[in-house]
């Protein structure tokens, strides 16, 4: 080559397209490509800042946080239904409502392609960053720690989707060979937890905790979030030592009284909150593209296009009295928190409550955050491995807290097996559409039963455990890449 570019597409995959960043954590818009031979520009704290916050910004779009995400963790779980009219397939979410996806499947394209952008950000803050040696140390060490958070966070979701991927660990040159490889050759499912892992470990020697985030800093990552996270990731992979000793460090969080309240705008970034996306409202805002319209209720009264709703086996899981089925799921003829009313003409049943936006109900750009991890499901990971770790009875108080909180009686499970049971349903109605639904239920193998209950759909066991790879990804690599088994 005969220019090196930063904030610049280096991922082959699909031409990944380029962003860049303001200096603003949330107000982001696309910037040029900045030749190598001009990183002094950058030798500043704003500019050294603004490498990470274009990693930040690429969860605000559509192909990473919207349409497509909402259809692989929502549609195709138990928990929600295509949703919208039935003329309108939504590209593809008739397809995955149905399980009946294939590698040309357009949502799974989206998925690998947009994670595979933000890690390719995160990969040039992780070598530029180090090179601005007129920026503040302590913070390039911050910066780099949540450099590789963000990237731990993204590989984390591609290994639950795809299985193993490929493991691209810095910028690729284009023309090098060996670059090359790197972005179009798997690499296994372990060899991507670990990196992850290791990852997570070193975001934790560099991250502060989350009260010493003010102002425009607020929602970024934290020591207490790399904990989380990590713990969610031994989860996974069933290290039920590690993940309750990463549990264990989570500290200084605590559970929102009222359980509506974490999903108001007043509730972001509270003391249950560890992390979640950022969005704000408003024409000038810088909101998740469109989450909270593709999600919002349907035709008259409505201001939204109706897919991902709530399943009535959702709905019924919840007990009359927990406090929760009412702030997770709207329903025809409905007064929302703030006042207004849903009639009962609406096209669909039930709505996702928890992508609801009071301010800016009917416009593409909304407040509406997403609340990736909370407290209460760290006090659900702490039960599981726990319960898993034989001390059950130690388990339990901690699955009662969430359970207290949503104003439900204590579990009358006693055994491991039914303890098991108890906490994995619990997930279920804690986590509603914050998605995680579809994982679980791979991970803990109920899929196969789940989708047979929710409307008979079939789950072909050593199948549908991950998604397929795109077939361009399979095409482009070829043969360094096989596809995954059944498709």
């Amino acid at each position: 080559m005969n220019k090196k570019y930063i904030i610049a597409a280096a991922i082959l995959f699909f031409g990944a397209i380029n962003q860049g960043c303001s200096d603003d954590f949330i107000d982001v818009s696309p910037s040029e490509n900045i030749p190598e031979s001009n990183l002094e520009i950058y030798n500043n704290n704003d500019g050294a800042n603004q490498f990470v916050t274009a990693i930040y910004a690429k969860f605000l779009d559509w192909n990473m946080s919207t349409f497509a995400w909402i259809g692989v963790t929502s549609i195709v779980s138990d928990d929600a239904d295509k949703g919208s009219s039935p003329g309108d397939a939504g590209s593809d979410k008739d397809i995955l409502d149905a399980l009946n996806f294939t590698p040309s499947t357009p949502s799974f394209k989206e998925l690998f392609a947009s994670n595979y952008q933000g890690i390719n950000r995160a990969n040039q803050a992780l070598k530029y960053i180090p090179q601005l040696n007129k920026a503040d140390e302590n913070l390039r060490k911050r910066l780099l720690g949540e450099a590789k958070f963000l990237r731990a966070f993204m590989y984390f979701t591609l290994v639950k989707s795809f299985g193993g991927v490929p493991l691209v660990d810095h910028v690729p040159v284009s023309g090098v060979e060996e670059d090359k490889k790197m972005t179009l050759t798997r690499k296994s499912k372990e060899e991507i937890y670990a990196f992850i892992e290791q990852d997570l470990k070193d975001a934790i020697q560099s991250l502060p905790d989350k009260s010493t985030y003010t102002g425009n800093n607020v929602g970024r990552a934290s020591v207490g979030a790399a904990h989380a996270l990590l713990a969610k990731v031994y989860l996974y992979q069933k290290k039920w030592q590690l993940a309750l000793e990463q549990a264990n460090l989570v500290t200084g969080y605590s559970l929102t009284p009222d359980f509506i309240d974490i999903y108001k705008v007043s509730g972001e970034n509270n003391a249950e909150s560890i992390f979640e996306i950022q969005g704000t409202g408003g024409t000038a805002g810088r909101a998740i593209q469109q989450y909270s319209q593709v999600q919002g209720a349907r035709g008259t009264t409505g201001w939204g296009w109706g897919f991902a709703t709530p399943t009535q086996g959702l709905y019924d899981a919840y007990s009359a009295t927990d406090t929760r089925r009412d702030a997770t799921i709207i329903h025809r003829d409905m007064t929302l928190y703030d006042g207004y009313h849903v009639g009962p003409n609406v096209e669909n049943k039930f709505y996702n409550y928890k992508a609801y936006s009071s301010n800016y109900r009917d416009q593409a750009s909304t407040d509406t955050n997403i609340r990736y991890l909370r407290y209460a499901e760290i006090l659900l990971i702490k039960a599981e491995a726990m319960n898993e770790l034989g001390q059950t009875s130690s388990a339990i108080p901690f699955l009662n807290q969430v359970r207290s909180r949503a104003h439900v009686a204590n579990t009358t499970a006693t055994s491991q097996a039914d303890v098991r049971t108890a906490i994995w349903k619990e997930r279920r109605l804690e986590l509603a559409f914050e998605h995680d639904r579809w994982f679980d239920l791979v991970r803990t193998g109920q899929a196969q039963a789940a989708m047979a209950a929710d409307g008979g759909k079939i789950f072909q066991v050593g199948k549908h455990e991950v998604f397929p790879l795109p077939q361009e990804f399979i095409s482009e690599s070829g043969g360094l890449s096989a596809q995954n088994p059944g498709y």
